[in-house]
């Protein structure tokens, strides 16, 4: 999909097609991370810190009740 810029004031604006915003569950409240290497820009939602903490307190519980299994399975 090619897309173009269009002026919006003294700046300029990518229009997202609803479609995707709709496959991302983008709203015009979800904070947005956009980032660059230089060469390509990237544009995605932000990470939620609580979703962080959830998921690591799981992979914390899990550690705990499996790791030794874990471990061996992995050796």
């Amino acid at each position: 999909m090619l897309k173009t810029l269009t002026k919006h004031g003294n700046s300029y604006a990518l229009i997202i097609d609803r479609a995707i915003l709709e496959l991302l569950k983008i709203t015009p409240e979800t904070p947005l991370e956009v980032s660059t290497d230089g060469k390509t820009l990237t544009i995605a939602p932000a990470a939620d810190p609580k979703r962080r903490a959830r998921f690591d307190a799981a992979l914390d519980k899990t550690n705990r009740r499996y790791g030794r299994a874990l471990k061996k399975l992995a050796e």
